[in-house]
């Protein structure tokens, strides 16, 4: 079986590496040369809206998926008349706006953080006001790792901000604005799930995130101190969202913890950073998963392999190789990335049965010098 993947990057090259050993076969689209999808199967380098490319891509293969939301949605939509496109382009469409998120999260009965949408100038500043600052201006497309957004403070320069927010997030963007009330949110926590073609469901355990400059820096596996019920409300809810849009393949939800109470913040219609430790950490990987998923294979268990798990991300850097791999528990993924500012370019997971000694593996991680192109 052949798996078509829209997208090249390294959640690509990820599912590849988990499916290849099922005797899958995987073939990528990515209009950049350097895909680094590419190290590991067959690469088409064409834009994603290339229809002789989309052509390529499909044929002969039994499923196309795609590795993240930004994939133009009527590209999926075409993509149907060769086959099935797994999860399906509504939830593509519905990741891609967070009006659509926030309103399908409502639908189902979850609480989101208070928001108005906005495209002219007047309607922020209207929207703004009706929210109350601090709040966050987003675009409603296309925003990621911290991009596409700006925060609002209250105070004299809150008109030159809101001025300033609408210059800078409409250039070059139709799709219009949100505005969100700032949460004041104890810790983010994110629930990722699978829905198998049959309908069946498996959720991993909740995972704590921290984030630095809106990019994510590190995860934790299972997330502490999580009562039953609020894991038990997020699970539901996942669960919620895969059963209405009929998906198929791996989802990642992101919820607010106000300390007992959730609110949704965003969705992943694919697999997420936040799950990169399940490769070492649990049973089935989210990659894995999401192949068994999308090929109508039966899914892996999502339960812990070593009971705990922190994720660390390397930000513009690898961490020096040798030091790195000396560090008993600790994984290391490097991306064949090159280094650039503020560029995910790989990560090192550290599992064990102690979560003081795998917090404390994942500092010295951390603390580690950057590498000196060993890698």
């Amino acid at each position: 079986m052949t798996i078509a993947i829209l997208g090249g990057g390294q959640l690509a090259r990820m599912l590849v590496l988990a499916g290849t050993p099922l005797g899958l076969r995987f073939r990528c689209l990515d209009p950049a040369p350097d895909a680094v999808a590419g190290h590991v199967c067959e690469h088409l380098c064409a834009p994603f809206d290339d229809p002789d490319a989309l052509a390529k891509l499909a044929r002969g293969a039994e499923v196309v998926t795609f590795e993240f939301e930004n994939v133009p949605a009527a590209t999926t939509e075409r993509l149907l008349q060769h086959g099935p496109v797994r999860p399906h382009p509504r939830a593509l469409a519905t990741g891609q706006d967070r009006l659509f998120e926030k309103q399908l999260f409502q639908h189902l009965g979850m609480g989101v953080p208070e928001y108005r949408t906005a495209h002219t100038l007047a309607e922020l500043q209207a929207a703004v006001a009706a929210v109350g600052a601090p709040c966050i201006v987003k675009t409603r497309r296309l925003g990621y790792d911290g991009r596409g957004q700006a925060r609002l403070k209250p105070g004299p320069e809150l008109a030159a901000a809101i001025a300033a927010a609408h210059r800078e997030l409409t250039r070059g963007n139709d799709g219009g604005l949100i505005v969100e009330r700032f949460v004041p949110f104890q810790r983010e926590l994110s629930v990722l799930a699978v829905r198998s073609l049959r309908g069946e469901i498996a959720v991993y355990p909740l995972v704590e995130n921290v984030h630095e400059g809106g990019i994510l820096r590190r995860s934790r596996a299972p997330a502490p101190d999580v009562s039953t019920a609020t894991s038990k409300q997020a699970h539901d809810f996942v669960a919620a969202v895969l059963q209405d849009l009929d998906y198929v393949g791996v989802l990642a939800i992101e919820l607010f913890d106000l300390g007992g109470t959730l609110l949704a913040n965003e969705m992943a219609p694919r697999v997420h950073n936040s799950g990169h430790w399940t490769i070492e950490g649990s049973v089935c990987s989210q990659f894995e998963n999401h192949v068994r998923a999308v090929a109508g294979l039966p899914l892996g268990s999502t339960a812990m392999a070593h009971g705990q798990a922190t994720m660390v991300n390397c930000i513009s850097t690898l961490p020096a190789r040798d030091a790195a791999l000396a560090l008993p528990g600790v994984h290391v993924h490097a991306y064949g990335k090159q280094p650039r500012e503020n560029r995910k370019v790989g990560h090192a997971t550290v599992v064990g049965a102690d979560r003081a000694a795998v917090d404390a593996l994942a500092a010295k991680v951390s603390a580690l010098p950057p590498a000196r192109g060993e890698w």
